[in-house]
């Protein structure tokens, strides 16, 4: 039987789901003695820890048949066994038959700023880590932050409470960097402009629903050189997606980049989802109110590449990204002492508008 629960904390935000994953994983790499004779991808031994030159690799500690999975905290590039499958199959097709009522559905999905602003009333700043990874995982975050890039805007949508915004603050460089960082909760947002890290030369924090017909307060169109969205598209509502895109697009100069990471299909998160929580197909509401969809790789792709450019419908006017790269990072966490196996799956992608 597999105990999903148990060594697993309850995540009640996306920045805390990616939080505690990446945590588990830094765990599993800490430098300890390895033994001459372990490969260099199980090997706690900074000496044979090789930087990876993609971003998208996601990590190299490869499960390899004969391995011990318990030997290590986490492992990469994991495909989930038939025992899990069998298990997520069971556990979707349980809450396909006790979804939300629709009360509740239109309650959640009506106003949906008034659960962010709730959770963030509850969970203060400290609650969050930073995102020291972003510029490992963004190269791009680290081009436009050294001091003789030149003026750079960049517009992070579901900014929260700063965590991704201040790391790449205190690592700019660029006297001519702008982040202005945006969240549809109010909440959020005073909690950044209260924060020590907040900066007026050089941040700027407001309130705003990238699904909404507006641009971002003081933001023109066409003057963002790079987007951020990491775990912020899974709150919207799948009827939300093509005005965030077209948002996203109108803002973004020629030839910008978003960066983005959110929640993949059979993600632990989306599996251990109880009854009453399903409101359609892969989207649920949680605990707190918050809502979050997992995505697809291809339906993701879909979604930011926009109609085929020679169909001649009205839906070929919409934007259109290049889908410079999307990948998959499947992680497999381990919890040693209670030999409990968590699989959990993110997106990651770049995308340039054309």
């Amino acid at each position: 039987m597999i105990d999903l629960e148990a060594g697993s904390a309850a995540a009640t935000a996306s920045g805390l789901e990616d939080m505690t994953a990446l945590k588990a994983a830094a765990e599993a790499v800490e430098a300890v003695e390895a033994p001459n004779d372990v490969p260099s991808h199980r090997s706690h031994d900074p000496a044979k820890s090789l930087k990876r030159s993609d971003p998208f690799q996601f990590g190299s500690r490869y499960l390899e048949a004969g391995d011990d999975v318990f030997e290590f905290n986490a492992w990469d590039h994991v495909e989930t066994d038939d025992a899990y499958k069998l298990y997520t199959e069971e556990q979707l097709e349980k809450q396909r038959q006790s979804p939300v009522s629709d009360f509740d559905k239109s309650r959640f999905n009506t106003n949906p700023a008034m659960w962010w602003n709730k959770f963030y009333k509850n969970n203060t700043s400290n609650f969050f880590k930073d995102r020291k990874w972003l510029q490992q995982e963004f190269p791009i975050l680290a081009d436009i932050t050294k001091e003789d890039s030149g003026p750079k805007l960049i517009l992070e949508v579901g900014a929260g409470a700063g965590n991704t915004a201040f790391p790449v603050l205190a690592n700019n460089k660029n006297p001519h960097l702008k982040i202005h960082a945006c969240d549809f909760s109010k909440t959020a947002v005073e909690v950044m402009r209260k924060s020590e890290a907040y900066d007026t030369n050089h941040i700027q924090a407001d309130v705003w629903d990238v699904s909404g017909e507006s641009l971002p307060p003081d933001v023109e169109e066409g003057t963002v050189d790079v987007a951020i969205m990491i775990f912020v598209f899974s709150a919207l509502s799948p009827r939300e997606w093509a005005q965030a895109v077209r948002n996203i697009y109108k803002v973004l100069k020629p030839g910008g980049l978003v960066c983005f990471r959110d929640y993949g299909r059979g993600d632990l998160a989306q599996v251990r989802f109880r009854k009453g929580r399903y409101l359609e197909e892969n989207f649920y509401i949680r605990g707190d109110g918050t809502r979050v969809y997992f995505f697809d790789r291809d339906e993701l792709a879909s979604i930011w590449s926009g109609p085929d450019a020679t169909d001649n419908s009205e839906e070929a006017d919409e934007p259109r990204f290049t889908i410079e790269k999307l990948g998959v990072d499947r992680r497999l966490l381990v919890n040693r002492a209670e030999k409990i196996k968590m699989y959990r799956c993110w997106l990651q992608g770049r995308f340039r508008k054309e």
